[in-house]
């Protein structure tokens, strides 16, 4: 059973809207699923720093558990404040349809923050 006093941030759901249109390939939107309490742990520093195309990326990941949802997929994202965060993995169950528990992921380059 998932303890509701550990839900303590509020997070939103999204999930993807393609463009339909002949030209809108890659400039879809997102469109809100839910808004609902969540408890978003980061996970601590490790090697998440990498190179991608020859910039340096850090990724922040942590993992976020909440109540049971069957509508969360790997191509949703969750939004918190000003974090936007990319589901990695599917959902596992936890209980009997107790809860939920994914991992997610920010991007963020690496460098001097000017």
């Amino acid at each position: 059973m998932i303890d509701a006093r550990k839900l303590d941030r509020r997070v939103r759901i999204e999930r993807p809207v393609p463009d339909t249109s002949l030209d809108g390939a890659g400039s879809g939107t997102w469109q809100p699923v839910a808004e609902v309490w969540a408890s978003v742990q980061d996970m601590l520093p490790s090697r998440g720093e990498r190179m991608a195309e020859g910039v340096n990326v850090a990724s922040r990941p942590a993992r976020v558990r909440m109540r049971f949802r069957a509508d969360v997929t790997p191509s949703m994202r969750i939004v918190m404040g000003a974090r936007v965060m990319q589901i990695t993995t599917l959902p596992a169950e936890l209980g009997r349809r107790d809860g939920i528990e994914f991992m997610v992921e920010d991007y963020s380059s690496s460098g001097s923050g000017s």
